[in-house]
């Protein structure tokens, strides 16, 4: 490892084995939150007595909406615990922790237990915020973007493999005889959560190996602890007072409105492709269920890394944002019309929407979020601790919103049937395009007053 000091204090540069265990780790946080997807309504069918089928879509949305709940009560004090003890014990307590959860979650009996896995998974897998700081820490100003450009590339690998594994691997004994009579017959949702365990087994071998402290005795924090309750209270009083704050306060509202309807989708979209013909749904296995995701995560990655900065130079990010938001509300709206003999061309071309809008939209946003707090002089650690705060109540919000709806509307006639829970996702995204109209042109707007060169756009 080599060493470079700045005016102010010693950076230790990471080797590339450490930048691979945050690459990993990054990339197992998302497969976490993705690989329930294609199954979890087959699982809570499986798992529902019979004189309780009303509720399953309000499980579906708890259990979906558990693991990101878990995860922003429990990053800070993730984050807090790094800063006394280190990063590395913390890593590695998240990913033993991991290996655990995943596979208590594939093994679970009952939804009350399925809850308690998935929620305790998605407290260990808070340490996403440790491994940004770990890049803080080991990097220069020059080398910190391409390195937090990694971890954006490990979220889109994440949420790309995450649903294709769990959709792949469910019930292995109806379709290889080698898992015949075995438990992956009597837990048919094991196998993925015991591949998830794998990945994470070997992070954490590769973490022994080759990833070091970053964070020397002497700037850990010595001073008094701050209890959990009191760090909570202090996000939310941060949070608050960003979503007062002039400009940084739209985009932080856009952003919001956007992820709610975003995650409403993850609740009902296999409640409604798993659904019969008859009923009007898609008769979609958990194995097609996957690649469909899969197919939004490939496009989403590809729209990052072909299509943003043109795009961005073209229009201009102020511009782009609600043109991102509106492609997407248009893919969400599509879903529930897709026409069961032509139900791939129709969901890929909805689902190429959703992934090319969402893919533009997340660059793009926090990209104009970082330069209006620039320019305006806010702390740039605090405005985006209130964005993630923000997008994270957001994602336990919009599961939740959408399994709700869902139980009340599904069996109704139209217009509250099971079209519902996706028209109110296109309401989400047309609230969130007409407030984008606020956002204020940039001392050096790229859309209205000058090109934007590529190192800008990304």
């Amino acid at each position: 490892m080599n060493t470079t000091t700045s005016s102010n204090q010693h950076v230790v540069d990471a080797s590339k084995g450490a930048l691979l265990v945050l690459f990993l780790v990054t990339v197992i946080d998302m497969i976490g939150f993705g690989i329930v997807i294609p199954f979890l309504t087959y699982l809570v069918e499986d798992l529902t007595p019979a004189s309780q089928e009303a509720s399953i879509g309000i499980w579906v949305g708890v259990l979906m909406t558990s693991y990101s709940a878990a995860q922003f009560l429990f990053s800070p004090f993730w984050g807090s615990l790094s800063d006394r003890i280190g990063r590395r014990p913390v890593l590695m307590v998240g990913l033993v922790g991991n290996t655990v959860f995943f596979a208590m979650f594939g093994l679970a009996n009952t939804l009350v237990l399925a809850l308690v896995a998935r929620f305790l998974a998605g407290v260990f897998n808070g340490n996403l915020a440790v491994a940004r700081a770990y890049i803080g820490d080991v990097s220069t100003p020059q080398q910190l973007a391409t390195r937090m450009g990694l971890i954006g590339a490990a979220f889109g690998l994440g949420f790309t493999f995450g649903p294709f594994i769990g959709g792949e691997l469910s019930d292995p004994a109806s379709r290889w005889s080698i898992f015949e009579g075995t438990i992956f017959e009597t837990h048919p949702y094991f196998l993925p959560c015991a591949v998830a365990s794998l990945l994470s087994i070997i992070s954490l071998l590769v973490a022994i190996r080759n990833l070091p402290e970053s964070l020397p005795p002497e700037r850990r924090t010595k001073g008094e602890r701050k209890s959990w309750a009191g760090g909570m209270v202090q996000t939310m009083k941060s949070t608050g007072s960003m979503l007062r704050s002039g400009s940084v306060s739209v985009v932080i509202w856009v952003s919001m409105l956007f992820i709610f309807g975003f995650t409403i989708m993850h609740a009902v979209f296999i409640l409604y492709t798993q659904m019969s013909p008859g009923q009007g749904g898609l008769a979609f296995t958990e194995a097609e269920n996957g690649r469909v995701f899969a197919m939004i995560g490939v496009t989403g990655i590809l729209t990052q890394g072909l299509l943003i900065g043109p795009l961005s130079r073209k229009f201009g990010t102020r511009r782009l944002i609600p043109m991102a938001i509106i492609v997407t509300g248009i893919g969400l709206v599509l879903i529930p019309y897709t026409q069961f003999e032509q139900r791939w061309i129709h969901i890929l071309i909805a689902g190429a929407l959703i992934s090319v809008g969402n893919g533009l939209f997340q660059p793009s946003s926090s990209s104009f979020l970082t330069r209006i707090a620039k320019s305006e002089g806010y702390e740039l650690g605090v405005v985006m601790g209130a964005q993630e705060s923000v997008g994270a109540l957001s994602r336990i919000m919009g599961p939740l919103t959408g399994g709700f709806v869902w139980v009340f509307t599904d069996a109704r006639d139209w217009p509250l049937d099971y079209h519902t829970a996706f028209h109110l996702c296109g309401v989400l995204m047309v609230l969130a395009a007409l407030m984008s109209l606020r956002l204020p042109p940039l001392p050096d707007d790229e859309g209205e007053q000058r090109p934007q060169s590529s190192s800008e756009s990304e």
